[in-house]
């Protein structure tokens, strides 16, 4: 199985990672993918370059075994939805199991995503979130309800087939946010610890987001 884990990563920081990794651990992924967004379309452009951001993310990973930078999104004309991602992975990989990351809150706005009821057709659906967390906030979409009476999965079901399954998965959350640390940037603030020292250093030399 590989997972996709998709963003601007403007920068990426330890609250991308750690999840990742345990993600990546808990359902033996061969491969986690990384993907920076190109032009996301429901927010606003990236500070960072596409270069900035694919040199951090390089270095934020270049030791991690399993963890892969995938440039697709950065180097496809138009809006980076996610759909034409997975489409191209499928192209690409044929019948291997996908399964896509994502966050608690991004599962709650799934369904304004461009063409979302077919992301469950391209992989599976992992959704992350908070050790002891009641998930109950998706109850007051239909829509979500239904994809979970359809789809939900346990995590040995997933492997099975290479798409089609959601899952839940409790994961450490660091309570990091790529704004707050662009803030921290323009006020001289420390941003150590907060992010690889590999990415601190790419910051500083380049001196993104001054």
């Amino acid at each position: 199985m590989i997972g996709i884990f998709g963003g601007t990563f403007d920068p990426v920081h330890f609250g991308h990672l750690r999840p990742a990794l345990e993600v990546q651990q808990m359902l033996g992924l061969q491969q986690v993918r990384f993907i920076p967004s190109g032009h996301p379309p429901h927010r606003e452009m990236p500070r960072a370059s596409a270069s900035q951001r694919l040199a951090m993310l390089r270095a934020a990973i270049d030791e991690q075994p399993g963890f892969v930078l995938d440039e697709r999104e950065i180097r496809r004309q138009g809006p980076s939805y996610m759909v034409d991602t997975l489409l191209s992975l499928r192209e690409e990989l044929g019948e291997t199991p996908l399964c896509l990351i994502l966050g608690y809150d991004a599962f709650l706005n799934l369904p304004d995503w461009y063409r979302w009821e077919q992301l469950i057709e391209l992989s599976h659906i992992v959704v992350t979130h908070r050790p002891g967390w009641l998930l109950t906030e998706y109850r007051a979409n239909p829509e979500l309800v239904d994809l979970l009476e359809q789809h939900q999965q346990s995590l040995s079901q997933l492997g099975r087939q290479q798409a089609g399954g959601v899952v839940f998965v409790p994961v450490t959350q660091l309570e990091i946010s790529a704004t707050s640390i662009r803030r921290q940037i323009r006020d001289g603030e420390s941003i150590r610890y907060l992010l690889p020292d590999s990415v601190i250093e790419i910051i500083e030399k380049q001196h993104i987001y001054r």
